[in-house]
C-alpha cells in the first residue's frame, strides 16, 4: 500500500505541474494576442502625440517645366483638349506610348467611336490629332540604338 500512496503522490505532483504549465501557456498566449492588438501597451515612456493634418490645395492643371503635372503631357496648343477628351476614359500614358501618324490616330479615334462608345469629337478631333502628331510623333528605331564610341579590344588567345 505504501507503493500505491507514493505513486498517487507522484501523479498528483505531475498533475499540478501540468496545470501550472498550461496556465502559464494560456497567460503568455493571451498576453501575446493583446500585444499584437495594442503594441504600445509596453511603451511606458512614450507621450501621446497629436497629429494635425493641414489640407493642401492642389492645382490639377499646373504646368511645371513645360509638363502638365497631373498627366505628364507636354504643354502645347491643344493640351487641355487632349486632357479633357482623352483622359476621361484612359491614362495619359496610354496616349503617349502609342505614337502614330495622323492617319493612324484618325483610324484609332474612329475605332474608339465604333467600339468603345467614344463621343463625336467634332472640331476637337483635328486639335487632338495635331497635338499628338506634333508632340508624340512615331519614332523610327530598331530594337536598340546603334552602338557608338566603343573602345574595342582584341581578345588574347
Amino acid at each position: 500500500m505504501d507503493k500505491e500512496k507514493t505513486f498517487r503522490n507522484q501523479v498528483s505532483k505531475v498533475y499540478r505541474l501540468l496545470i501550472i504549465l498550461v496556465s502559464l501557456f494560456v497567460i503568455t498566449g493571451g498576453g501575446l494576442v493583446y500585444y499584437t492588438i495594442n503594441p504600445s501597451f509596453f511603451d511606458f515612456n512614450s507621450k501621446p502625440e497629436t497629429v494635425v493634418m493641414v489640407p493642401v490645395e492642389i492645382d490639377e492643371d499646373r504646368i511645371e517645366n513645360g509638363i502638365h503635372v497631373r498627366t505628364g503631357l507636354v504643354d502645347a496648343d491643344g493640351l487641355m483638349t487632349v486632357v479633357n477628351n482623352c483622359t476621361n476614359c484612359h491614362s495619359s500614358k496610354l496616349v503617349t506610348q502609342n505614337r502614330m501618324t495622323t492617319e493612324r490616330w484618325n483610324e484609332t479615334i474612329k475605332w474608339m467611336q465604333e467600339t468603345q462608345n467614344l463621343w463625336d469629337l467634332g472640331k476637337n478631333q483635328d486639335v487632338i490629332v495635331n497635338y499628338l502628331v506634333t508632340n508624340y510623333p512615331p519614332i523610327a528605331k530598331g530594337r536598340r540604338m546603334v552602338l557608338t564610341d566603343i573602345d574595342w579590344y582584341k581578345l588574347s588567345d
